[in-house]
């Protein structure tokens, strides 16, 4: 009998389905006879759940078989501890039989699909993929990590199971809370949803739980519960972590065309942006040598638009086992996208992928790979995930990173003008001392520490206090003063006077990839005009 397809009617007679785009993709695949799914998911039950939804919905009605290592069949306990004996019942069932079969945990043994143990298992399941597509029968995998053997590849169809969107949180709140332990509405609600973004179902519950043990009800007081939950969740994967940003604008001395893009597009993730038609900002790059405020940028840019800041450890990206680093990067992806609207921070992009074009290949190709997989979601993603990216060295960069498309502007950061550094040393001696900073000669002080960087001028500060912290006894401390600042200049070698030959290479690059300025410097926006018509020249003759 012909697969019919699912009801739209049944779906849309109750008020709200949880994951319905799912089911119609699950319901369509199994109605053209997908032999072999894999299922990628935290968590087992949602996904139980909506292959039992996706059954019922068939016509006819199909039945879900699950199994586990460890219990084996759920109908009647047969094939525990032997992967072997589950495929062969799959395999003898009766070839008109409307059977679901889902695999759980498979991953170990995929990954070693090599090892004489594990390739029959491989094997078999490679010969149900073509045996199945002739019959109602389906293989699912299911496992919280994508492991697939290059035997497989062809044969399988990954689906990656998303983490609840805010209508799907809404409604399991809904759920879980009786009315009247439920305490927050209107904005707090939202508050609610938006602080459980990020977090699987069974985080959710948990969370909520331990507020209605703790008080009998859910309300505002909860949602500080919510983020700790999960930052620690970010924190468990080893590639994310969720960023409390505090740092404003105004603590970012000097930058102003930075600082003033930033403040242009504060309200773009907003529903009257959407209306209004503007799309979602893809990112900026940051560029520029150590300490002249590229992390500090990337933390204002969250906290001026209000967003939840997340940074991407590259390193942690890539794994020691075959597929692994992969399967990473699909995760990042799917975390970032259920937080959003957040700002994703990648720190050092050059440290990751600079020169994997060289054509060394002493990972196996792993970096191009995950590179490639990381720029076609940059250039196609469409979910309001802003990318923050810096770079010390942007010269080893491939050059489809920088293509129009992945980014909306570069920025270039360089060392901080005479007037940026009395703003720097504004910043920093406001924090420090706000009720003496007029007793401290921040021109001089400035002109003093020509060529410092933003983190060289906090340094030299912090030096400072610490001489003359050192010259009084207990009691009998003396503050510091402009003088120790510049005597903690005069005792310091700014980075500048031994990379002279770095910073100009990263003007000739900003000059020729057309890269904004941060700062409103006249006279580099001149330099890297007169560095644009020289290299014209060059390429003329």
């Amino acid at each position: 009998m012909l697969d019919r397809p699912l009801s739209t009617a049944k779906l849309t007679a109750t008020p709200f389905i949880p994951h319905y785009d799912l089911i119609k993709e699950l319901d369509l695949m199994l109605r053209a006879h997908y032999p072999l799914l894999y299922i990628v998911a935290v968590e087992e039950e949602p996904v139980e759940a909506v292959l039992r939804q996706v059954a019922a919905q068939a016509q006819p009605i199909r039945s879900v078989l699950l199994w586990d290592i460890v219990r084996g069949w759920n109908d009647n306990s047969t094939a525990k501890g032997s992967v072997m004996a589950a495929l062969d019942r799959i395999s003898k069932a009766p070839a008109d039989e409307d059977t679901i079969f889902v695999l759980c945990d498979l991953h170990p043994l995929l990954r070693n699909a090599a090892s004489d143990k594990n390739a029959p298992i491989v094997r078999e399941i490679k010969n149900l993929a073509k045996d199945l597509k002739r019959t109602r029968k389906t293989l699912v995998l299911i496992s919280h990590t994508l492991e697939l053997p290059i035997e497989l590849a062809e044969a399988v169809t990954v689906i990656d199971f998303p983490l609840p969107n805010p209508q799907e949180i809404d409604h399991l709140i809904a759920q879980l809370v009786a009315p009247e332990a439920l305490k927050v509405k209107g904005l707090a609600r939202e508050q609610l949803v938006k602080a459980c973004q990020g977090l699987s179902e069974i985080r959710i519950q948990r969370v909520l739980a331990k507020a209605l043990a703790a008080r009998q009800q859910v309300s505002e007081a909860d949602i500080a519960g919510v983020l700790e939950a999960k930052q620690q969740a970010i924190r468990q994967t080893g590639i994310l972590e969720f960023l409390t940003v505090r740092d404003s604008l105004k603590s970012v001395g000097g930058l102003e065309n930075l600082k003033q893009w930033v403040r242009m597009r504060q309200d773009v993730f907003t529903e009257e942006a959407r209306r209004y038609g503007i799309r979602n900002p893809k990112g900026v790059l940051l560029v520029g040598i150590q300490g002249t405020g590229k992390s500090l940028s990337a933390k204002t840019i969250a906290h001026e638009w209000r967003l939840p800041l997340l940074r991407l450890d590259t390193g942690r990206l890539f794994g020691g086992i075959v597929g692994e680093s992969e399967s990473r990067v699909r995760q990042m992806i799917q975390l970032s996208e259920a937080i959003a609207p957040c700002v994703l921070w990648i720190d050092e992009i050059d440290k990751a992928f600079g020169n994997i074009n060289s054509g060394s290949d002493g990972d196996s190709g792993t970096s191009r790979r995950v590179f490639g997989s990381l720029i076609t979601w940059m250039q196609e993603k469409t979910s309001p995930v802003f990318i923050v990216a810096t770079a010390n060295n942007v010269q080893i960069l491939p050059a489809e990173l920088l293509r129009k498309g992945r980014f909306d502007e570069i920025f270039f950061l360089n060392l901080p003008t005479e007037p940026e550094r009395q703003d720097i040393f504004k910043v920093h001696l406001q924090r420090l001392r706000p009720t003496r900073l007029r007793e401290f000669d921040v021109g001089l002080l400035a002109r003093q520490a020509k060529n410092f960087s933003g983190a060289e001028i906090e340094q030299v500060i912090i030096e400072a206090m610490h001489q003359a912290f050192g010259r009084g006894s207990s009691g009998q401390r003396q503050d510091f003063t402009t003088e120790d600042i510049v005597r903690s200049i005069e005792e310091t070698v700014p980075l500048a006077a031994i990379a002279r030959d770095q910073i100009d290479r990263l003007k000739q690059w900003a000059a020729e990839a057309g890269a904004r300025t941060a700062s409103q410097d006249v006279q580099l926006v001149e330099e890297l005009k007169r560095l644009t018509i020289q290299r014209g020249m060059r390429d003329e003759v």
